[in-house]
């Protein structure tokens, strides 16, 4: 039996200004038919992805966000270890981020990462903070939480969520995305922080590259910039091509084929139940849909 009726994945990004080109949305129907792109026209900002998500979210949707929902913690035993703070799960986190950042336009997270009791855990610009690995135990590519692990186990190649630049960097959307789940608290359950309800909408983390993996793609040539790539990776999941021909953004296209694996993924039960997961790891660290 289908547990949701619509599948929202959405591309995010967290570039400054108040729109971001970054940012895709796409839609996929329980009850088939191509993904579709949700296109307001100028361009999303993330107030706009939040407003929606908060206002006009239709239910029983399973939303699923490219952005990293929490920083690393069973590593360390603790999301900023060597500072007097206590922030028990992912919640606390967002809470935090928020305030600092209560002043910072555009759901930007700016005023975090310069925080003179933070700086020193991320690699930011040309600084490398003293605390960017754990206790000096680190491969140079910053702290990584368990699900990240598990997806390098996969083939894939996270990033530290601690990591501020290089093309690949997630820290950024990943701070600018908790500061809008914090904003969402009220309004829906973020898997698998919060147990998985029996009916309703629902926000995941994810991770494109798994599904550009489950449509036989290799992670090296997960981006997929032309129509025909989409379409042949689509028809691999099983669903219905989208028109047009020649080249498109690959933003658009890891939205789309998003969707459409969400649609496929989501009622396979070992999904939702991965190795590794266990109760302190959901409640602090969260995980990555289909890594396992």
């Amino acid at each position: 039996m289908a547990r949701f009726d619509r599948f929202l994945a959405i591309d995010w990004s967290g570039a400054k200004g108040p729109v971001q080109k970054g940012i895709a949305l796409a839609l996929a129907h329980a009850d088939g038919g191509p993904p579709v792109l949700v296109d307001p026209g100028r361009g999303w900002s993330r107030e706009d992805v939040l407003a929606l998500l908060r206002e006009d979210l239709p239910a029983g949707t399973l939303v699923g966000l490219d952005l990293g929902i929490a920083l690393p913690h069973a590593d360390c035993g603790a999301y900023f270890p060597r500072r007097d703070l206590l922030l028990p799960d992912a919640p606390s986190l967002w809470a935090l981020i928020d305030d600092i950042c209560a002043r910072d336009p555009n759901l930007g997270a700016q005023s975090f990462v310069d925080h003179p009791d933070f700086a020193p855990y991320f690699r930011n610009g040309s600084v490398t903070g003293p605390h960017f690995g754990c206790d000096g135990a680190n491969h140079g590519r910053g702290r990584f939480r368990v699900t990240e692990h598990a997806q390098a186990a996969m083939g894939c190649k996270p990033y530290s969520n601690f990591n501020l630049v290089g093309a690949a960097q997630v820290g950024k959307s990943s701070l600018t995305g908790m500061r809008m789940l914090h904003r969402l608290r009220d309004r829906l359950p973020v898997w698998p922080i919060d147990p998985l309800p029996a009916s309703g909408s629902v926000v995941v983390e994810i991770y494109t590259s798994l599904a550009a993996m489950d449509a036989g793609r290799s992670p090296s040539r997960a981006k997929m910039r032309t129509f025909e790539a989409l379409n042949d990776a689509l028809e691999a999941l099983g669903s219905p091509g989208v028109g047009g021909d020649g080249s498109i953004d690959d933003h658009a296209s890891d939205a789309l084929l998003t969707a459409a694996w969400l649609r496929t993924a989501a009622e396979d039960p070992s999904r939702w139940c991965p190795e590794g997961l266990e109760s302190t790891i959901a409640r602090t660290e969260g995980w990555t849909f289909g890594a396992r």
